[in-house]
């Protein structure tokens, strides 16, 4: 009977080889970030530039350096069809460069959909997956990732694993048995790791308002950004905080290491850090590997807003781009373009409201672009986020104000306090014109 090294061993390829065979009207999912293979995305690049396909859907989620160098390409997409569900800088300079066609076909959706959309799916021809090393009981792990990764294993007719040394080892539900693997193909290099910027005057008064709105034994989730990771990492003296987030960063994992984070008074997953996706350094990754006390699992169970609110005290520290007098917000759209998705911004809005003495809040600074520009409107630009009825605390510089069993003058009122005082004037014109206020 042959051993799982005699499986592993007989399913090796060159990512050349990987790839041969694939129909030349391919549908191939690439996981979130860190789960994007680069040799056998560079590989796919290749074959597509060789014309060894007639047409590629390509469905995927925050896209690598290296998968953005490979494939985003403008002279690609007569056969690529890019179909992201989220918008980074390759995606908007691929926009950018060519204003007359339409390159990149956006999925808006939010996280905790994300895997009912891959399973949705008529076909999927590959699932290209970069995965830590295999176990001695013949089991990869799929790392930093959980995000919608399990859908794709569970439809597609060919998976194919990029093994990877550097990946972290994780635990929850990211487990992928030899067995179920179609080619093996052994890679290397540094995991794409994200650097958060320097907090600023403005970031730092924020961050001076919310951090005494979580409690102790809270269980928290923090969005993506620079309010969010520093809110994270001014928790070090709390004590018995869990943690529920689809991102797992830098500052949730000092808050593990100082001891912080016990997730003792969890009701969901007690005893572990549960998260989604891990974005950060790399010694955020070497924090998680090998260690079973953070467990990794897809965005149908950690996003989902019933799932989230069986926790008491959950507060949710998101970010936006502006918010309009009603109160919705616009956390994905910038300058008449799709600039990010709505992620599981929502998911967790709605989560830490079903909890029992959860808080969900929202921060930024009042300005972006040096201050020339208010993040306080009269009307949004683009599609709402986070709809007016569904959001609760809003974070300035100036203060915070909970929009919930407001009226909507008592809203406008509120949200222009916490406006730059420059804009204050404006705004509360536009607020009379749009007959919110007398």
């Amino acid at each position: 009977m042959p051993t799982v090294t005699d499986i592993y061993k007989s399913k090796l390829a060159t990512a050349a080889d990987a790839l041969k065979g694939l129909p030349r009207k391919s549908t191939v999912v690439l996981g979130f970030f860190a789960s994007q293979p680069p040799a056998l995305v560079a590989e796919m690049g290749m074959a597509i530039a060789a014309g060894t396909f007639d047409e590629v859907r390509m469905i995927y989620m925050h896209a690598t350096e290296a998968t953005g160098a490979a494939l985003l390409k403008a002279e690609y997409c007569d056969v690529l069809k890019l179909r992201p569900f989220y918008m980074g800088p390759a995606e908007r300079a691929l926009v950018q460069s060519s204003p007359a066609r339409k390159l990149v076909h956006f999925i808006p959706i939010a996280f905790s959909e994300t895997p009912r959309a891959i399973r949705a799916e008529e076909r999927i021809d590959a699932f290209p997956v970069q995965v830590s090393p295999m176990d001695r009981a013949g089991y990869f792990s799929l790392g930093l990732t959980g995000a919608y990764s399990q859908a794709a294993l569970e439809r597609a007719d060919r998976i194919i694993v990029e093994v990877n040394p550097s990946l972290p080892r994780t635990f929850g539900a990211g487990l992928l048995h030899v067995s179920d693997v179609d080619t093996i193909v052994e890679g290397s290099g540094a995991v794409p790791t994200l650097a958060h910027g320097d907090a600023g005057p403005d970031d730092e008064a924020i961050s001076d308002f919310i951090v005494p709105m979580i409690p102790d034994r809270a269980c928290v989730q923090f969005g993506i950004g620079g309010v969010p990771n520093l809110v994270a990492s001014r928790l070090t003296g709390h004590k018995d905080l869990g943690v529920h987030s689809e991102l797992l960063s830098d500052g949730i994992a000092d808050l593990v290491t100082c001891g912080a984070v016990t997730n003792r008074f969890k009701q969901t997953n007690p005893g572990k850090t549960v998260f989604n996706v891990a974005m950060g350094s790399r010694a955020l990754y070497d924090l998680m590997n090998d260690n079973p006390t953070m467990e990794c699992w897809p965005a149908d169970y950690v996003n989902d807003p019933r799932i989230i609110g069986q926790n008491d005290n959950f507060t949710s520290v998101n970010a936006m781009i502006e918010i309009d007098l009603t109160g919705q917000v616009n956390a994905e759209y910038l300058m008449h373009h799709q600039f990010s998705a709505v992620g599981g911004q929502l998911d967790f809005v709605r989560g830490a409201r079903y909890s029992r003495g959860g808080r969900s809040i929202i921060a930024s600074p009042s300005t972006a672009a040096h201050g020339k520009v208010s993040r306080i409107v009269p009307r949004l630009q683009g599609p709402a986020t986070d709809p007016r009825i569904e959001t609760q605390y809003i974070v300035t510089e100036y203060g915070a104000f909970n929009l919930q069993g407001k009226s909507s003058d008592e809203r406008a009122m509120g949200l222009i306090g916490l406006a730059h005082p420059s804009f204050r004037e404006k705004l509360t014109a536009d607020a009379r014109e749009l007959h919110l206020i007398e």
